[in-house]
């Protein structure tokens, strides 16, 4: 064979190898440009299969090279040797890109490709009717002075001021972040309520610009979009005068996952009209040209509501500032139908009953967190950032009720609305029943609530109490959040009672320094029933007549073992705010960092992925695996955890079916097909289902956990997880990736939306009902982000964030404690985090010595996203409690390094353990039938592998039949 003829044909395939490679580049390219897709999952796959084509790629140049040297052969040698490498190669292809598939490929090919009917109509109308009520019931009436509101019914028009009414905020970005294309739009609930706006209004917004800035995981453009004042002409305004005399001003701030809220607007990205911000003021302040906005419409209209679309509590003095303004409504992100309550609360069909979840306060830099809040680096431990938790148990409004106990003028200046206010177009009546205690120390007592108003609506019933205090000794808040209830609907003159119960033990204060457990003090304790937190309507006492110390002879009844001592490593080198002699120390405690170096004992047990060391218990005896006992998972369901059939089950399994259970738990769990385990799906989010991966995986965009929680319903909650069972039907999706329960620290956290509260009994209870309902249906919820993930900045930075036991036990773990003693969650979603200098999700008090130990947990603990990160590591992981590491790809340390070792196969039979009761007792084996479970691209490939074999055996056939004619002299061959 000619030389050139070799040298067209290696040029072909070079020019070949040089368009597949321009493909990949223009494809990664396009997929840099989709903002829902995580690069980094692109990249990491694309590393994990390239290995596999390594040697498909060696046998191409080999057979290139031996072309080159068998050139001189017989044109029958060649044409064999030809046609048995084209058939080689495809073959080797063939295979290649099977192993590719159906192994690390696997779990993003069945994510991406199995095919799902999608919602139902039925569970999707259910849910829309259900995210009305919840914006019904969760919108907060903040003002309403002269009785404006509920507006006249002769009032048929309004003008609707800001630009943010034509670009609201439905929730928030992220894995939060839900579909709004379908969305009932702001304006579209108030025309939905018969009201006509003002249409060249709303032209002259939306002609001014069409789409909000980007504020999201990837990119963030703080810019506020408003039109200057000198923007509206004279005939704009004359119009809207002779239009109506009523007029709605709409104020928005949006925030989401990856980047907390501006502290001070001079240092961020900002596009706005030039003197919007000053150097230091924040992204929660009104902007100038907002300023300027509200002067035009007050100095014009005498008749005004301003509706505040934001779920981070903004400062809202200057409402107060303006005769004008009448009305004020509070309107977190409402999701997909939610904006349609807006117009039944202003013409009166809605009576609004929403309760704030946070402490509105006048100035924000004036919260004891503020000052050690953001991005914080150590000087002397490369790469490691920290935040330190010095408010202690003061958050919220437990430190202005405390810190201004008795202090009313400068509690007044101070907070503009408490926790739990919230406003009503009727009045209520509030009696309290006696106190009654059972010998389980539970105690109960009846509030009655009657509606002495004119007009039908809902009550709260707000219960806190106020526990004796020791100067000097454990820490406690003046008031403290423990049961609360919502009424019915009552009519003018009715009345509803209610039962209240909580027990004793929940009135307990974690003692730290003294015996290092819960203690109940004696003395009288106070029950109260108060409409916010700072307005008392009526109290008992209760009393305690000796110290209740649970301890090892005594352990509180909702704990499984006695709750002690676990978190001394996380106090660092911080000085915490105190209550002793009138919060003495609160300048020094809240002052920001001066110190910005670790010292050597808090370095010394910090570890990251470079450092950490494997560490194994020589006491640990080796697991039974790859037993041939028969028993299969479905056989388990409904057995309880320690039964001895897990044993038999467990022994069943291979080191590589455990590995990969472990491994591959991106957005699912993987198949066990030995066992009968079969693949199951999860999927993001706390505000509605949405996938990266599938977009038949969609569902209702619902509020986001702070308009929820604002309902202060907990029937709302229980139908919101039923809504999430009934919707995951039609997708298939056997796990939820929510509810998010961090506590609202600070007011800027950029996923406060995504949570529910600056309080955690208020959060805990919501989430255990929203668990609950999610589990009727066979659900089972990851509940997130175990713990004190309370904001973005610096989250993926080894994060060492400090806090002192007390507050982490009372504040930032007792939602999570709540959702899974009274919710019974069966899944946990670990944070990217460090807790003091320990990584969360490797944290072993965090994860089994509170979570399983002390509070009874059984189930499985995923981490977050598994991007590595450079402290993210199975061996650590599997080893605290961490069971399932969120991946797709097995990448960036997902798959445990250890195998082999006693330790690590008892850790991995845990793991598996855990993952595998959840998975058994969800909705994914209430229908299950034994055989083969194959996904349909599984089908797929599988006829185009027997479709291929068919061809290739034909081919063969038909080359060496020719090679047979050209040997006899029958056929030439070129």
């Amino acid at each position: 064979m000619e030389k050139k003829s070799w040298i067209k044909k290696l040029f072909i395939i070079l020019l070949v190898i040089a368009v597949i490679a321009g493909g990949i580049g223009f494809a990664l390219y396009t997929l840099s440009q989709d903002e829902t897709l995580n690069m980094a999952d692109v990249y990491a796959t694309i590393g994990t299969i390239l290995p596999y084509f390594i040697p498909f790629a060696i046998l191409l140049v080999l057979t290139i090279v031996l072309g080159i040297l068998w050139k001189n052969k017989s044109d029958k040698v060649r044409y064999m040797l030809k046609w048995q490498s084209i058939l080689g190669l495809t073959l080797v292809f063939a295979i290649t890109v099977n192993v590719v598939c159906f192994v690390p490929m696997q779990s993003i090919l069945n994510l991406t490709f199995y095919k799902v009917d999608g919602v139902s109509e039925e569970a999707a109308a259910s849910s829309k009717a259900l995210t009305e009520q919840i914006g019904k019931e969760g919108t907060v009436l903040l003002k309403n002075t002269d009785g404006m509101l509920p507006l006249s019914q002769d009032v048929k028009k309004l003008n609707v001021f800001g630009w943010a009414s034509t670009n609201p905020c439905y929730g928030g970005t992220g894995s939060g972040s839900v579909d709004t294309s379908t969305c009932v739009t702001l304006l579209q609930g108030l025309t939905s309520a018969g009201y006509e706006l003002n249409t060249e209004l709303t032209n002259f917004y939306t002609d001014y610009s069409a789409t909000r800035p980007e504020v999201s995981m990837w990119a963030q453009d703080w810019t506020l979009k408003e039109p200057t004042k000198d923007s509206y002409s004279d005939n704009l305004i004359t119009n809207a005068k002779d239009f109506s005399d009523y007029a709605v001003v709409v104020i928005t701030r949006v925030g989401g996952e990856g980047a907390d809220l501006p502290t001070d607007m001079s240092a961020v990205t900002y596009e706005g009209n030039p003197g919007d911000f000053e150097a230091g003021q924040t992204y929660l302040e009104l902007s100038k040209t907002e300023k300027d906005l509200v002067d035009l419409v007050t100095e014009n209209f005498e008749q005004v509501c301003v509706v505040i679309n934001s779920a981070n509590p903004m400062e809202l003095g200057w409402v107060d500032e303006y005769d004008e303004i009448k009305s004020v409504l509070w309107m977190a992100g409402p999701g997909e139908t939610g904006f349609k309550a807006l117009g039944s609360i202003l013409n009166g069909e809605t009576n609004p009953s929403g309760k704030l979840v946070d402490t509105y306060v006048y100035d924000l830099k004036e919260t004891p967190s503020f000052q050690n809040f953001g991005a914080f680096a150590y000087d002397n431990a490369e790469g490691y950032t920290f935040l330190n938790y010095v408010e202690g148990i003061y958050v919220g409004y437990r430190f202005f009720e405390t810190y201004y106990l008795d202090n009313e003028e400068g509690y007044q200046k101070a907070v503009q609305y408490p926790f739990g206010y919230g406003l009503s177009y009727t009045t209520f009546e509030q009696t309290m029943g006696e106190l009654n205690r059972d010998f389980d120390g539970n105690i109960s007592f009846d509030v009655t609530v009657k509606n002495i108003g004119d007009k039908a609506g809902k009550d709260v019933i707000e219960v806190y109490y106020t526990a004796p205090y020791t100067e000097g000794g454990i820490e406690k808040s003046a008031v403290d959040l423990i049961e609360f209830a919502k009424t019915d609907e009552l009519a003018p003159g009715e009345s509803q009672t209610l039962s209240i119960t909580f027990n004793e033990e929940e009135m307990a204060s974690y003692d730290t320094y003294g015996n290092g457990c819960y203690v109940l003090e004696a003395g009288d304790y106070d029950i109260k029933i108060m409409s916010d937190s700072h307005t008392l309507i009526d109290k008992k006492t209760y009393t305690v007549n000796q110290d209740i110390v649970y301890n090892e002879s005594n352990k509180r009844t909702s704990d499984a073992v006695v709750a002690t001592n676990q978190f001394d490593f996380a106090e660092g080198d911080v000085t915490y705010l105190s209550r002793a002699n009138n919060f003495e120390n609160y300048d020094i405690a809240i002052a920001a960092p001066s110190n910005y170096s670790i010292s050597a004992e808090n370095a010394a047990n910090l570890t990251n992925v470079e450092t950490y060391v494997i560490e194994n218990n020589e006491e640990d005896t080796m697991p039974t695996t790859g037993a041939k006992n028969g028993v299969k998972l479905h056989e388990l369901r409904g057995l309880d955890y320690d039964d001895p059939k897990w044993d038999t089950l467990l022994d069943e399994l291979s080191i590589d079916d455990m590995k990969n259970l472990i491994t591959y738990g991106g957005y699912q769990t993987s198949e066990i097909s030995s066992i009968g385990k079969i693949s199951t799906t999860d999927a993001d989010g706390p505000a509605g289902f949405s996938s990266f991966f599938n977009t038949a995986i969609r569902g209702t965009a619902f509020p986001g956990a702070v308009m929820i929680a604002a309902t202060w319903n907990k029937d709302i909650a229980y139908e919101r997880g039923v809504a999430m069972g009934n919707e995951s039907d039609g997708i298939e999706v056997s796990g939820w990736y929510g509810p998010a329960m961090n506590i609202h620290r600070n007011a800027f956290a950029g996923r406060n939306f995504e949570y529910y509260s600056e309080d955690g009994v208020l959060s805990g209870i919501m989430a255990a009902n929203e668990v609950s309902g999610a589990a009727s249906k066979g659900l089972y919820a990851y509940i997130k982000h175990f713990a004190l993930n309370d904001q973005e900045t610096n989250r993926l930075a080894l994060l060492c964030t400090w806090s002192n036991e007390q507050a982490i036990r009372e504040i930032y773990l007792k939602p999570f404690e709540i959702a899974v003693k009274v919710g019974k969650t069966g899944a946990v979603m670990s944070s990217f985090n460090y807790i003091g200098n320990q990584w969360a999700g490797g944290c072993k008090e965090l994860l089994t010595n509170v979570l399983r130990d002390e509070w009874g947990f059984r189930g499985f603990v995923i981490t977050d996203y598994f991007g590595g990160y450079g402290f993210m590591d199975a061996d650590k992981a599997i080893r605290a409690g961490n069971d399932l590491m969120l991946s797709t790809t097995g990448e960036n340390g997902a798959t445990p390094d250890d195998t082999q070792s006693a330790t690590a196969v008892t850790s991995l039979r845990k793991a598996s353990h855990n993952i595998l009761f959840t998975t058994v007792n969800s909705k994914a084996y209430e229908n299950y039938q034994s055989g083969l479970h194959l996904q349909n691209w599984m089908k797929t490939a599988i006829a185009i592998d027997v479709l291929l074999a068919v061809i290739l055996i034909a081919l063969e056939a038909v080359i060496i039949l020719n090679y047979r004619k050209k040997e006899n002299g029958n056929l030439s061959i070129e």
